[in-house]
C-alpha cells in the first residue's frame, strides 16, 4: 500500500490487509509500504515520513507478523529502483502508455501535470514483484493490468536471456468483501472519495465512525435484504456487517425482518466501532514506540535485501552488466 493517507479505511482492510494476513498461514509472504510510488503525488516530505510509519504500524495492528512475514519500506531496498531501470529498458513506450490508471490520472491532471514517474509507475510495480521471485501476487481486479505487465516483462527477459525471472500469477480471492462508498454505493470505497463521509477510516474516533454509518445512504422502502442491484446501499452495509462478524448476509437480514433501517444501522455502528477501537489502540501503541517500529522495518529491509540482491545479481549477469568488484589498493 502507498502511504498517502493518515489512516487505512475499512475497504483497505477487508479487501486487502485481512487477506494478506491469512496468506501468512500458507505462504512465504513479503509486504512493503511503497513510499517510492507515493512520490508521484508530490507529498510534503514530513507528511510522507509520518504516513510511512503510520501505514507500517497499521499493517502490524491488522495482523501482519514480522516473525512470519517480511515487512519493510520500499525505499530502504535500493534494488527496487535498480531493477525498475532495467525493466524500463524492456518496456515499449506504447505499452506503458496503454496502462489504464496512467491514462485516467493523466486525463485528470492535464497538460504538464503527469510526470515521467507516473508514466513508469507500473514498471516500478513490476520490479516490486519480480525482485522476490514471487509466484503469487494478491491483487484486486483494478491491478490486473499492472500484474499482466509484470508477467509480460518477465517473459520478455526470459525469452531474450534465458531463465532469469519468475513469471508471477495473480492471487485474487473470490470471496473477498468488496466495500463500497457509504454515500455512493455504486463506487468502491476509496480515499479519493469526493465525500469524506463516504469512507470509514479505521483510526477515526468511535463517534465519527458511528456517525458515518448512521448517515450512510440506504434505499427506498424499509426492507432489509441483500440485493445489490435494487438495494445497493443496504446491501453494502450488510456486506460490512457480515465481513466483520463472520456471519452470512442472509442470516443477518433475517434477524432484522420487520425492523427499520435505524435499528440496523445503530447495531452496525456498534459492530464497526468494536472492531476499529482495538485496531486503533494497537496502531497507537506501535506509533508510541517509533524506535521499536523502525527496528521491525530495518530487520524486514535486511531480509528483503538478501532476496532482492540475489535476483538483481542474476539479472545483471544475464543481461551483460559487468559485476562490481570491491576495490583493492
Amino acid at each position: 500500500m502507498q502511504p498517502t493517507a493518515d489512516s487505512l479505511h475499512l475497504g483497505n482492510y477487508l479487501g486487502a490487509l485481512a487477506q494478506w494476513v491469512l496468506l501468512q498461514d500458507t505462504h512465504e509472504t513479503v509486504y512493503a509500504v511503497v513510499d517510492l510510488h507515493a512520490l508521484t503525488v508530490a507529498p510534503d516530505p514530513a507528511v510522507l515520513r509520518e504516513r510511512t510509519r503510520r501505514t507500517a504500524a497499521q499493517f502490524l495492528a491488522g495482523g501482519v507478523d514480522p516473525e512470519r512475514s517480511i515487512l519493510f519500506v520500499q525505499s530502504h531496498v535500493s534494488e527496487h529502483a535498480e531493477l525498475s531501470w532495467v525493466l524500463s529498458c524492456h518496456t515499449g513506450f506504447g505499452e506503458a502508455a496503454r496502462m489504464t490508471q496512467f491514462k485516467d490520472k493523466a486525463a485528470k491532471q492535464g497538460g504538464e501535470g503527469p510526470t515521467v514517474g507516473l508514466f513508469t509507475y507500473p514498471v516500478l510495480m513490476a520490479a516490486d514483484i519480480l525482485l522476490y521471485d514471487s509466484a503469487l501476487v494478491p491483487v484486486g481486479e483494478d491491478q490486473r493490468q499492472h500484474l499482466e505487465l509484470s508477467r509480460n516483462l518477465a517473459q520478455r527477459v526470459n525469452a531474450r536471456y534465458g531463465p532469469t525471472l519468475v513469471v508471477p500469477e495473480p492471487h485474487i480471492v473470490k470471496a473477498t468483501a468488496k466495500i463500497f462508498d457509504l454515500q455512493d454505493p455504486t463506487a468502491k470505497m476509496s480515499k479519493s472519495s469526493a465525500a469524506a463521509n463516504g469512507i470509514i477510516e479505521l483510526l477515526d474516533p468511535p463517534s465519527v465512525i458511528a456517525k458515518r454509518i448512521k448517515s450512510a445512504v440506504t434505499d427506498a422502502g424499509r426492507e432489509i435484504r441483500f440485493d445489490p442491484e435494487a438495494k445497493p446501499g443496504i446491501s453494502n452495509l450488510l456486506t460490512i456487517y457480515a465481513a466483520l462478524t463472520g456471519r452470512g448476509v442472509e442470516e443477518i437480514a433475517a434477524e432484522y425482518a420487520g425492523k427499520g433501517y435505524g435499528d440496523f444501522k445503530r447495531d452496525l455502528a456498534d459492530v464497526v466501532v468494536d472492531f476499529a477501537t482495538p485496531f486503533r489502540e494497537r496502531t497507537e501503541a506501535y506509533l508510541s514506540e517509533p524506535d521499536r517500529l523502525d527496528d521491525v522495518l530495518a530487520d524486514g529491509a535486511e531480509r528483503a535485501r538478501v532476496i532482492a540482491r540475489a535476483t538483481l545479481d542474476r539479472v545483471c549477469e544475464h543481461i551483460g552488466l559487468l559485476p562490481a568488484r570491491r576495490y583493492r589498493p
